[in-house]
């Protein structure tokens, strides 16, 4: 009987956190978030007005994009207790400033249209060096204007442009729309990665075989249950996924889908639940989870917008095995409750210590989890 019971504590998958202490104006309501046996979250910033990308410098600085207003942030925890005690705004002015990413002491910031650069930033916090254009050859549509953008094991910097509309042909006018393109560092070279992609706000490359992955919105208006939202890979440039023609991998578009096989185009490696609006995507490789958790790709589910009931508003977990076939599954839930969102994840960041930040753009804060086993 022992022994079943130990089994049962040792599969559970999800269990309520509960935090010992709630720190000083911590939002209670992270008490709700339920998480594997063993994890903890907490509130590593608070009041980070329509917090989105994250990116890390090399001094622990981390930055933090925004799409509704048009800053960049830098949070500072300077004595490392997992709490950031000060926060700067080092930008302002810019359009969606949503896409960030860090390289060689430098902050690249990516608005709806052009991509800055804010050298030496983290020791010119508090007064930020003017920022230098490196790039401005990106649409100005401003329906999936926001941008994501990270830089890959290649040196060059990724970036998704999203179609501008829910479904449409416009990448036929201009071959930029629903793609994700890269350029090199200093704005040069610029060239179209993978194409036939509705919109994605996460990427991230794989940890052993280096091959790009990333997140895919499906589009809307199809009903409650389709198209899937999609993680996808792409282990070479010149790759095409479908988009307008066919959704997650094998239904026709009504309109656009005539004289186009689904089978001409990549599938998806997994179908994500429909309109769960997956976004920031991360490989874990840290040493803090499990040994299970290493490679898992987790993922912040922002949630639905117009679904009949409401899903995603959670972070998910995908675990690939040997004979390829994936597991989907979550990790965090607890941010829609009763029906209704009081938070919406956004990125996922992994810090040097293992620990997993997670953006909220609605809760305008930043998660902290952590794993110590008890």
């Amino acid at each position: 009987m022992l022994a079943v019971l130990l089994l049962l504590l040792a599969i559970a998958p999800l269990a309520a956190c509960k935090n010992k202490a709630l720190r000083k104006n911590e939002d209670p309501r992270i008490q709700d978030i339920r998480l594997p046996k063993g994890f903890h979250i907490s509130v590593f910033a608070k009041d980070v007005d329509n917090a989105r990308s994250m990116a890390r410098g090399d001094k622990g600085t981390i930055f933090v994009g925004n799409r509704q207003g048009d800053k960049v942030y830098a949070l500072v925890d300077n004595d490392g207790n997992g709490y950031s005690d000060e926060k700067y705004t080092i930008l302002s002015g810019k359009t969606m400033p949503n896409g960030i990413a860090f390289r060689k002491g430098s902050l690249y910031v990516a608005e709806r249209d052009k991509i800055w650069r804010l050298d030496n930033i983290e020791a010119n916090l508090k007064q930020p060096p003017a920022p230098v254009l490196v790039f401005d050859g990106l649409p100005d549509k401003r329906h999936h204007g926001w941008k994501y953008i990270a830089f890959g094991p290649d040196g060059k910097l990724y970036v998704s442009i999203g179609a501008p509309c829910n479904i449409c042909d416009e990448a036929e006018r201009d071959p930029r729309f629903a793609s994700i393109a890269r350029i090199n560092a200093d704005g040069s070279g610029f060239e179209i990665f993978a194409s036939g992609i509705r919109n994605s706000l996460g990427f991230d490359w794989h940890p052993q075989t280096e091959q790009f992955w990333f997140t895919e919105n499906g589009g809307d208006e199809m009903g409650d249950n389709i198209p899937a939202d999609e993680l996808n890979t792409a282990p070479r440039a010149g790759m095409h996924f479908g988009y307008p023609y066919c959704h997650e991998g094998g239904i026709p578009d009504t309109e656009y889908g005539k004289g186009h096989a689904c089978s001409d185009y990549t599938p998806p490696v997994v179908k994500l639940a429909a309109h769960t609006a997956a976004l920031g995507m991360k490989f874990y490789t840290g040493s803090m989870f499990p040994a299970a958790y290493k490679n898992t790709v987790f993922i912040a589910e922002h949630g639905s917008w117009n679904r009949t009931t409401p899903i995603g508003y959670r972070v998910m977990m995908v675990r690939t095995g040997s004979d390829g076939k994936a597991s989907y599954g979550p990790f965090a839930e607890g941010w829609l409750k009763d029906g209704k969102a009081w938070g919406r994840p956004v990125d996922v960041l992994q810090l040097p210590d293992g620990s997993l930040l997670i953006s909220d753009d609605f809760a305008n804060c930043i998660y902290r989890i952590t794993y110590n086993g008890k």
